[in-house]
């Protein structure tokens, strides 16, 4: 399957069985965080359906791909909520229940590509739960959503569900320079690394300046580490008090500079970018600090993505990083 998709090996092998043997479930929750490339991913499902040629599927050239790829294809409806909440109102379901049972124009399936899911009304899911209990045999329903707890459990039961991850930083940095052409490789390292493998988020930092900012601030938390004193580091972190998504990034970008810190003093390859960074640290803080600093990075992170109050977030950062070094 010639999917046009870097990285989630594991999602894209899943899918190819299922499309090359007629298996794929007439229901796809894709789910995963913005930038991570759900819709994407929800129009090659749909290619690979749809393609005529007779070689490796999607062949992107045969004219049902062509139709797809340029968004005119009669046999696929596609529709994304604004992002608020409620916004994915039950009338669009509505329209998708009047339209399903009508015949496909063209293709041997229908497929609804339902985005932004996770602002589908109680109602609105609903609604589209009597589509999914019996649909059309040819209907292809492939909704997109942040987290799959914002749907209800009815649906998920009549539903497989794929999760996306982000990739490795070295291939993403690798497809945006491809992509964008004009973007150093070291400047694409640095921005995948810090949103985890989100090259959305990646590629939207390089354009809007954000990455500079996230830089910085991961140098700021860095050198803080080597204060004598907690007030450095509280000052790096209060500026993280609106802001959470760059904490998360900031704290990413920390990580791998404490992990290039760590092979310093081998001559190993530094991931972050940031050598004068990871020098500092490698001669102030021991193998076993370091180490311990890494990990209390993923507990921050994993802690921001759970708790709703950036002020206790911040204190919580603090105290893990002064425990790792066992201040």
């Amino acid at each position: 399957m010639n999917f046009d998709f870097i990285g989630n090996e594991k999602v894209k092998n899943q899918l190819a069985g299922l499309i090359e043997t007629g298996r794929l479930p007439h229901a796809i929750v894709i789910e995963g965080d913005e930038g991570l490339g759900k819709r994407t991913l929800a129009r090659e499902i749909t290619l690979s359906l749809f393609c005529r040629d007779s070689g490796e599927k999607p062949c992107r050239k045969c004219p049902q791909c062509s139709k797809v790829l340029k968004g005119i294809h009669p046999d696929v409806f596609e529709y994304s909520a604004s992002g608020g909440a409620r916004s994915f109102h039950v009338d669009v379901v509505r329209e998708v229940r009047e339209d399903v049972f009508v015949r496909p124009n063209e293709a041997d399936y229908k497929v609804y590509i339902l985005g932004n899911c996770q602002c589908m009304s109680e109602s609105a899911q609903n609604a589209i739960l009597k589509i999914l209990e019996e649909p059309p045999s040819y209907a292809v329903f492939i909704l997109t959503v942040d987290n799959k707890s914002a749907l209800l459990e009815t649906v998920l039961s009549r539903s497989v569900v794929i999760s996306l991850e982000g990739v490795d930083a070295a291939q993403g940095a690798e497809y945006i320079c491809d992509k964008l052409g004009d973007v150093e490789y070291s400047d694409a390292l640095s921005a995948v690394t810090a949103w985890g493998g989100n090259i959305g988020k990646a590629i939207d930092s390089l354009g809007d300046g954000k990455l500079s900012k996230i830089t910085e601030l991961a140098c700021t938390l860095s050198e803080a580490l080597l204060a004598p004193n907690e007030y450095e580091l509280l000052k790096a972190c209060s500026v993280f008090e609106r802001d959470r998504e760059t904490l998360v990034a900031s704290f990413s970008l920390l990580k791998t500079i404490l992990r290039d810190a760590f092979v310093f003093s081998t001559g190993a390859g530094l991931m972050s970018g940031q050598n004068e960074q990871a020098k500092q640290l490698s001669s102030n803080l021991g193998k076993k600090k370091l180490l311990q600093l890494i990990s209390a990075c993923d507990r921050i992170n994993e802690y921001a993505l759970k708790n709703g109050n950036n002020a206790i977030l911040i204190t919580k950062a603090c105290y893990e990083l002064r425990r790792a070094q066992n201040r």
